[in-house]
């Protein structure tokens, strides 16, 4: 009588080959920190609250795009805003898509807010090199709803006056959470990912990653003041919240 055969074991499945492995790009892995949940101290809400009756009194730059503007022709990088807090922000984006804008608590921290603009890469570099860039978001009051400020998902864009479309905003993807990884040692700077460390098909990467100070308005308003080290010869960003 026949003795019956053992079953075989599957194969295991195949290796990659090494010219796979060296067309993909490597990926570091993500290992941000979750943000602070701490509050600002009450002195640092008294001088909000004074920096805010000095905010209200500026003056609008248009009636389509509520931006305020300082006085005397002043630097807003020249300027100290006692209150603030400090944050970081990151521009970046492929150069023939648009641009996302990040806000860190840090640059080791997850983000805060993650927005994709309407404005493409190319455009935003051409506005960054006149030296002023005011971008505005607004969106409309809803009475009905409580909704956090930067929880808002849709904004009007506008940049330097004029419109631009929409900011959506949305979930950090792996791409989003790759790049601030990439970047979580760069405190203040601008350059280019080549296409090795992000996605090939899109082909290399701009961004620029800098200090903001946020100042609270109110709850309907919030700005984003660039701190600039070059104040005499680096470009001036500003990026207002505006709920109206």
């Amino acid at each position: 009588m026949a003795t019956p055969r053992a079953p075989q074991s599957p194969l295991p499945p195949p290796s990659p080959t090494s010219q796979e492995q060296e067309s993909s790009p490597s990926r570091p892995k993500v290992a941000l920190q979750q943000p602070s949940q701490k509050k600002p101290s009450l002195k640092s809400t008294k001088l909000f609250r004074q920096f805010r009756a000095v905010f209200r009194s500026f003056p609008i730059i248009s009636p389509a795009c509520k931006i305020p503007v300082l006085l005397h022709n002043s630097r807003l990088s020249d300027v100290h805003i006692h209150g603030g807090t400090r944050v970081t922000g990151t521009l970046f984006g492929h150069r023939k898509g648009r641009v996302s804008l990040v806000i860190q608590q840090s640059s080791k921290c997850l983000p805060i807010l993650l927005l994709e603009l309407a404005i493409p890469t190319g455009k935003l570099l051409q506005e960054l090199g006149s030296g002023l860039v005011r971008i505005a978001l607004e969106c409309e009051k809803r009475p009905e709803e409580k909704i956090k400020l930067r929880d808002e998902p849709l904004w009007n864009l506008y940049c330097n006056g004029r419109k631009m479309g929409y900011a959506v905003k949305r979930e950090a993807n792996e791409e989003d959470l790759n790049v601030m990884q990439i970047l979580h040692a760069v405190s203040m700077g601008a350059g280019v990912l080549p296409s090795e460390i992000v996605d090939p098909a899109d082909g290399e990467l701009t961004y620029m990653r800098t200090h903001f100070q946020r100042v609270i308005g109110s709850k309907d308003s919030e700005t984003y003041y660039m701190m600039n080290p070059d104040s005499n010869t680096g470009p001036e960003l500003s990026i207002f919240f505006v709920r109206i």
